[in-house]
């Protein structure tokens, strides 16, 4: 049985006072060999027997004066029970020869760290890599145990890229690389983030260099943005573009990538100088464009479900990774210039008939409105040209008026159709938007979607009064109304239906001098000859010039010529006084 420290101390002073009473050496010397051995070995690690086990404690004789105390958990790795037995050898750390209980102080775990610092030592010195453990969280890193050495990890060095959870790394050896060693002060700093990107680089080399288009690959969603997501592909990042991921169309990579996840990608591209690399996932799916021109003849109707919307028009599934476009002009009969929002919602299920399908551009054209029939169409199979309708004024432009009709179109009463008497500029500003009137039809043009409609048609064209009463090349005598720079306006009278004629300036007289508008009072009768009768501008052009001229040959037809013996004053003269009489004989 191991002796009690007293034990020890009483053998060791009996053979002091033996040596000296046998005149050895003096009890002096004698005295500090016996108590002042190994007082330079505290600080320092040394070998030591386990002497007996006692209460989760090893008792170890170190061959000072008394044994020491250390706890069996220093003995064994955390979570296993320590296998120490009486007799082993082991290594200690001596903090103090005695205690205040007379014992030796020691320390498997310090020696442990002795031992780990001098090798950790070594390893930082040839930068090479250790093994550690992550056991704990501390303010800005993780505690690290290097075999025995406590190493601070902090969080940026924990990997490559931000790690969320890192529970799944702790308690499980991992290497790592020195940063920075301190002795003295017992600071030591690790990266594991260090060695994995050493192991990347390697890794990517090697990729890089057997690297092929329509090489399937494994990895790893690094980022995501926009316009695609960046992958990681063991050493190396390639780019899977938005329009790569699937056939159908997807918005924003976000709705069917996430960070972390484990996709299959195939090499689309690779520029071996940039060491660009362009990832697809779709290209790895059957190509769904493959006999859609069999699967989707034109005029085929049927429904789908509206994926985007754009200014010129909406985008609409047929099925997964098959998309058709109906535009915006193909979107309905009748809502012109409306944006495509306002007819159709994402996500709405809509019938469509396929108008187009383009397999080079892969593009299928269609269109909604013609699921429905043609109001234009319809309104000409129902309503003959001629029909009295009413309907809203719904618009009114510089051109015209657009009246609401049955079907829900618009037909147009251009400005020169409101009224018979007055330009189009002034009629049109007797009219109010949302005002009820009736109108004519004047004509359809299905083909073009135009419906042409009357007002002014509704009612006689008074101007044919003129038409009938009046001819080209009749002589009238009329009434001044009014004088113009450029000639006089005439009244025709009643039988003209209150239409007026006009005289221009160089139809006022033969004689240039006689051209003259002013020469005229309002009032005042003159006769002069029809020229024109414009039906379509209701106007009526007369002219005393056309009618002097006649009234000239006239005179030479019947009273001769200078040739026959009379003189040109004669036949003048005579010319002059029939008028003259005739004129009185008006008036009488």
């Amino acid at each position: 049985m191991a002796r009690s420290a007293s034990q020890k101390r009483v053998a060791q002073h009996d053979d002091v006072v033996s040596s000296a009473s046998n005149g050895g050496e003096s009890f002096a010397s004698l005295l500090e060999g016996s108590f002042g051995k190994g007082g330079s070995m505290e600080g320092s690690v040394i070998k030591g027997t386990v002497v007996a086990i006692e209460n989760d404690e090893a008792i170890i004789d170190v061959g000072l004066k008394s044994e020491g105390r250390v706890a069996l958990k220093e003995f064994a790795v955390p979570g296993v029970t320590a296998e120490l037995k009486v007799g082993d050898t082991v290594e200690v750390y001596l903090e103090r020869m005695e205690d205040r209980n007379g014992q030796a102080s020691l320390s498997r775990e310090k020696a442990k760290r002795e031992e780990s610092w001098t090798v950790l030592e070594k390893s930082f010195t040839k930068a090479e890599r250790v093994a550690g453990i992550i056991f704990g969280r501390v303010k800005g890193g993780f505690t690290v145990d290097l075999n025995g050495a406590v190493a601070f990890l902090p969080g940026s060095q924990v990997d490559i890229r931000p790690v969320r959870d890192i529970t799944p790394l702790m308690g499980t050896p991992q290497p790592f690389q020195i940063l920075k060693m301190d002795r003295a002060r017992g600071n030591i700093v690790v990266s594991r983030r260090a060695v994995l990107e050493e192991s990347r680089a390697e890794a990517r080399t090697e990729l890089v260099a057997n690297l092929k288009e329509g090489q399937v690959l494994q990895g790893v969603v690094k980022n995501i943005t926009d316009y695609g997501a960046f992958v990681d592909l063991g050493g190396v990042d390639g780019l899977l573009h938005v329009t790569d991921i699937a056939w159908k169309r997807v918005n924003h990579p976000s709705e069917v990538l996430q960070i972390g996840q484990q996709v299959t990608v195939q090499v689309i591209r690779f520029n071996a100088e940039t060491q660009r690399i362009s990832l697809g996932m779709k290209q790895l799916e059957a190509d769904p464009w493959e006999g859609v021109a069999s699967r989707y003849p034109s005029n085929m109707k049927l429904k789908g479900r509206v994926t985007n919307i754009t200014d010129y028009g909406a985008f609409v599934e047929l099925e997964p990774g098959i998309e058709g476009l109906v535009h915006v002009s193909e979107m309905s009969w009748t809502k012109k210039n409306v944006h495509p929002g306002k007819i159709v919602a994402t996500s709405q299920e809509v019938e469509v008939v396929v108008l187009d399908v383009d397999l080079a551009k892969r593009r299928i054209s269609l269109g909604i409105k013609q699921c429905i029939e043609n109001p234009w169409e319809q309104f000409r199979a129902n309503h003959k040209i001629g029909t009295t309708l009413s309907g809203e004024i719904r618009n009114i432009t510089e051109f015209g008026l657009f009246v609401g009709m049955p079907g829900d179109i618009d037909g147009m009463v251009h400005m020169s159709d409101i009224a018979w008497d007055k330009p189009g500029e002034e009629a049109i500003t007797a009219y109010q938007k949302g005002q009820t009137v009736e109108v004519k039809v004047l004509d359809i043009d299905a083909e073009k979607e135009r419906v042409s409609l009357g007002i002014k048609q509704l009612t006689n064209d008074p101007f044919e009064s003129v038409v009938v009463n009046f001819k080209k090349g009749d002589v009238v005598t009329c009434t001044v109304s009014a004088i113009t720079e450029g000639g006089i306006e005439v009244s025709l009278g009643e039988q003209a239906g209150g239409f007026s004629g006009f005289i221009k300036r160089n139809d006022l007289a033969r004689d240039r001098s006689e051209q003259r508008p002013d020469r005229f009072a309002v009032g005042e009768k003159v006769d002069a000859k029809i020229t024109n009768i414009d039906k379509a501008a209701h106007k009526v052009t007369l002219s005393i010039k056309a009618r002097e001229a006649d009234e000239e040959k006239q005179a030479m037809a019947e009273f001769g010529s200078s040739d026959s013996g009379a003189s040109l004053g004669d036949i003048l003269g005579a010319a002059i006084k029939r008028a003259q009489k005739k004129n009185e004989e008006d008036k009488a």
